[in-house]
């Protein structure tokens, strides 16, 4: 059994994957800003936080991090406004990876997407843009960061019921289930083979937990 923190706790595919990693067992605190959300996170088996990670310092986010043998990055500040996407997708992410060494809490998972490089070549006019370069310096802060991180980037999500395979060799990006992005999170959190990888998935034809090994 292992105690994970999942940050963005209410978002659709931190929702699925509390659930299932209570099913398997697990013990899972899921961190949500606004308190009305408590109840639907805790249909999931899950124990709602209510927190503001876009407001905490390092301390703060150190203090909510403390005593959990996993963290999950799951968070975002849905696109628009630019700042608060930078506010949210990069310094709140990045606070968040500091806090989690200050813990000593080493296992860390961000869901990214499948495009996030530094080099996404989102024309600077886009609207895109700010999210895409937040996701990638964010994703690049915790590859320097010395945790032992997976970072795992789906492709875009669709509402299917998931298919438990997925393709983790794609160079161009498709569709995935949010279901199957969930049960890719849990899986990366039990395969010490993810650690130190990024893995960029589409819905495919592989075992979920034969695509990560």
């Amino acid at each position: 059994m292992a105690r994970v923190l999942v940050i963005g706790g209410h978002g659709r595919v931190a929702l699925l994957l509390a659930q299932i990693l209570v099913e398997r067992g697990d013990e899972v605190d899921a961190v949500i800003r606004n308190p009305e959300h408590a109840d639907e996170v805790a249909a999931t088996g899950a124990e709602p936080v209510v927190a503001d990670v876009e407001g905490l310092d390092v301390d703060g986010l150190a203090d909510l991090i403390a005593g959990h043998d996993a963290v999950v990055w799951s968070a975002g500040a849905g696109g628009g406004d630019p700042a608060r996407t930078r506010s949210v997708d990069h310094d709140a992410a990045v606070r968040s990876m500091d806090a989690a060494e200050q813990a000593g809490v080493r296992r860390y998972v961000m869901v990214s997407y499948f495009g996030s490089r530094v080099d996404h070549r989102v024309p600077a006019d886009s609207a895109f843009k700010h999210y895409a370069d937040a996701k990638a310096d964010a994703d690049e802060h915790l590859r320097a960061s010395g945790l032992d991180y997976t970072i795992l980037g789906p492709s875009t999500l669709a509402d299917g019921p998931g298919t438990g395979r997925i393709d983790a060799a794609a160079e161009q990006s498709s569709d995935v289930d949010r279901a199957d992005v969930a049960a890719t999170v849990a899986a990366a959190l039990a395969e010490p083979a993810t650690v130190g990888r990024t893995i960029r998935f589409n819905r495919g034809d592989t075992p979920i937990a034969d695509a990560l090994r």
